[in-house]
């Protein structure tokens, strides 16, 4: 399998960690992002998104058709509610025999629709389940890929330096693993925040954290917790989007997803706390105690 050139859907944080990380083992590495387009963005936002590209040394292309023109390895790096958006729109353009990594958060249906365009299109549809959050790890963050090409594709990533595994030729399988992990891990985060906020509330915070150590006592519940308040705070929206897919996967299994559409509810919530400025000031350090006096200074005013 050649890959030289690799064309980058979507240029947000992960967007700029997987092409950083790619470039020193690849040709090329080129990029595009609706905030590359004068007419979806604000001259501010794109020539920041602009500059930044061109500091990375990766190409800011201006259009889906121009990223994908050279490109050996197309890879989607969107939120959830625009995975199969981008696959429409590359899908016409994408090179014969080229390789699409899908690495969006979405189940396994949304997955087998998206394979459907791009095998059509006489390229291979290679999706991923990521599967931990990607900053701590970069390129390196764990991986699972399905599809035909998933075993060849694995290979090569791993001599790119990543951590992929292929765990089925179909596709579906890595998105079930990544969604139905994605129900406890969000839920939990979901979880945290409610329970210890309501907590703070009550002034009990103190009594109830060393229950929860008692019975898992191999989490530092108070790291975690502030961890947990500030990925949700930054993160929330996206999260929200990606537990509505986790929701569709349970749907396709057979089963209500109330929890899952639950969780996305508590994600929403908090995303809308942090676009509001709730949480305007707080340090990169904060303890989820600070996190959680501003929801409770918010509602109660």
């Amino acid at each position: 399998m050649k890959l030289e050139h690799i064309g980058m859907v979507g240029y947000g944080e992960v967007g700029k960690i997987f092409a950083a990380g790619l470039k020193r083992s690849v040709t090329g590495v080129s990029a595009w992002d609706l905030k590359f387009d004068a007419a979806v963005a604000s001259a501010a936002v794109r020539d920041a998104e602009l500059a930044h590209a061109a500091q990375a040394g990766v190409r800011a292309c201006p259009s889906m058709q121009a990223v994908c023109a050279s490109a050996d390895l197309v890879i989607s790096a969107v939120t959830a509610s625009n995975t199969l958006a981008v696959v429409q729109a590359a899908a016409p353009h994408i090179r014969p025999g080229a390789i699409f990594l899908d690495l969006n958060s979405a189940s396994p249906g949304t997955k087998q629709q998206a394979a459907q365009l791009i095998d059509a299109a006489g390229a291979h549809y290679v999706e991923a389940g990521v599967m931990t959050s990607i900053p701590p790890y970069g390129i390196r963050v764990p991986m699972l890929l399905g599809g035909a090409q998933a075993g060849a594709l694995a290979d090569k990533l791993r001599g790119f330096g990543m951590d992929a595994k292929a765990v089925a030729t179909t596709i579906g399988v890595a998105s079930a693993i990544k969604m139905s992990r994605s129900v406890m891990i969000k839920g939990l985060e979901a979880l945290v925040i409610e329970s210890y906020t309501t907590a703070r509330g009550y002034g009990v915070e103190e009594h109830v954290l060393p229950t929860l150590a008692e019975t898992f006592p191999s989490i530092d519940w108070e790291k975690t917790g502030a961890y947990f308040f500030s990925r949700v705070a930054q993160h929330g929206k996206r999260r929200a989007e990606e537990m509505r897919e986790a929701a569709n996967t349970v749907r396709e299994a057979g089963f209500e997803p109330w929890m899952a559409m639950a969780i996305a509810g508590k994600h929403d919530w908090v995303a809308q706390q942090s676009s509001d400025g709730v949480f305007d000031g707080l340090p990169k350090d904060a303890s989820w105690q600070q996190y959680a006096d501003r929801l409770l200074s918010k509602s109660r005013l």
